[in-house]
């Protein structure tokens, strides 16, 4: 008679990890921003340390039984930084000549295609006679974006250094006894109405509006944003002239205890220079204006909150009348300074003017 043997199957050993590297190969595996190598790899070795056989792992991942078992004994070798890198002499080979490359490079550097202003993936294509997709893949590895700008203008303030420290200090030291304000006016708001009425957001699908709309007129938003809390005075007025200007400073004189200096921040534009705004400062010497220099509107925090109520209250908001736009404009206001919080100015003198003479000596060497 012949016996019945029973065979156990062998108990996989488990793949012991390195501290910490359970919670990168997780991330590596589920992040949807990982090469499709590095996620298969991970996923293998999150497995295999969790005691699935090699061969179960190699199916669910569809890769062989070998590669996943290479992926294993990698790590017990290399690491954690077997996952990502790859070995020498693996990968498609490229068979673009090096030569062709730099001439690509430097044509979209120094070159534009004829008739347009910049090149394309396929234009560029066309013109050398590769695939777009390898346009594209050179332009990745030397970081050209030949279809982006960015836009900048450099100051031609004579006074412009002098300008730029006397506003920095009031952020990083501002006096004793004293508000510091960064003043301005968001000029022609418009009450647009849309056309046709827009659609909310549901699953699946984003809220809509129509591109067209129906202007309705405009008003002045004079705002003063308050560096110590954050909080914003503001006021709607119909017109943009020195005697709006006058009735807002009047305004914050009526805000702010007698006692406290006013400093305020604020830009070039012909109403804060006016002969009738002078005379009311020399009456009221309390209020300090400290001016930005010309083409540096940046340098005014209040910009930062305008971007604020324009993206949150404004651009995508409809009104049918001008009164409308300014009650919702004060309504806005009201709820920031429930919780208002302010912002912070953190970079220096120094490290302003580092970039800026960077600029300069990259703009006068292109000219």
């Amino acid at each position: 008679m012949f016996g019945v043997y029973y065979f156990m199957p062998r108990r996989p050993s488990i793949l012991a990890l390195a501290e910490g590297d359970r919670a990168l190969l997780t991330k590596y595996a589920r992040g949807h921003n990982t090469r499709q190598n590095v996620a298969r790899r991970a996923s293998v070795l999150l497995g295999a340390a969790d005691g699935v056989p090699i061969y179960r792992l190699a199916i669910e991942v569809g890769v062989s039984r070998k590669a996943a078992f290479d992926w294993r004994k990698r790590y017990e070798q290399d690491g954690i930084a077997s996952v990502t890198e790859m070995q020498p002499g693996r990968g498609r080979k490229s068979t673009l000549p090096p030569e062709k490359v730099e001439e690509i490079v430097d044509a979209t550097l120094h070159k534009k295609p004829e008739g347009e202003t910049h090149w394309t993936c396929r234009s560029m294509a066309k013109a050398y006679g590769v695939s777009h997709s390898t346009i594209q893949r050179i332009w990745d590895a030397h970081g050209l974006q030949p279809h982006r700008t960015q836009t900048f203008k450099l100051s031609g303030d004579k006074k412009f250094v002098e300008k730029l420290t006397d506003v920095v200090g009031l952020y990083h030291s501002p006096p004793d006894k004293a508000v510091v304000l960064c003043v301005d006016e968001k000029s022609q708001v418009q009450a647009l109405d849309r056309t046709q009425p827009s659609l909310p957001m549901k699953k699946g699908r984003c809220g809509t509006m129509t591109h067209d709309y129906k202007r309705n007129g405009t008003t002045t938003l004079f705002a003063a944003l308050n560096m110590l809390d954050g909080s914003v005075i503001g006021e709607c007025l119909p017109r943009h002239r020195h005697q709006e200007f006058l009735k807002f400073l009047r305004r914050l004189d009526q805000e702010f205890p007698k006692s406290l200096d006013l400093h305020l921040i604020v830009d070039n534009y012909g109403t804060h220079t006016h002969p009738n705004v002078k005379a009311w400062l020399a009456k009221h010497p309390r209020f300090v204006l400290h001016f930005t220099p010309t083409s540096s509107s940046w340098l005014n925090m209040i910009e930062r909150w305008f971007r604020e109520i324009t993206q949150k209250r404004i651009r995508r908001g409809t009104f049918t009348s001008v009164e409308e736009l300014i009650t919702a404009i004060e309504q806005y206001i009201e709820h920031h300074n429930k919780d208002a919080k302010p912002f912070v100015w953190t970079a220096t003198v120094d490290s302003i003017m580092a970039k800026i003479n960077k600029c300069k000596v990259i703009y006068e060497t292109l000219h």
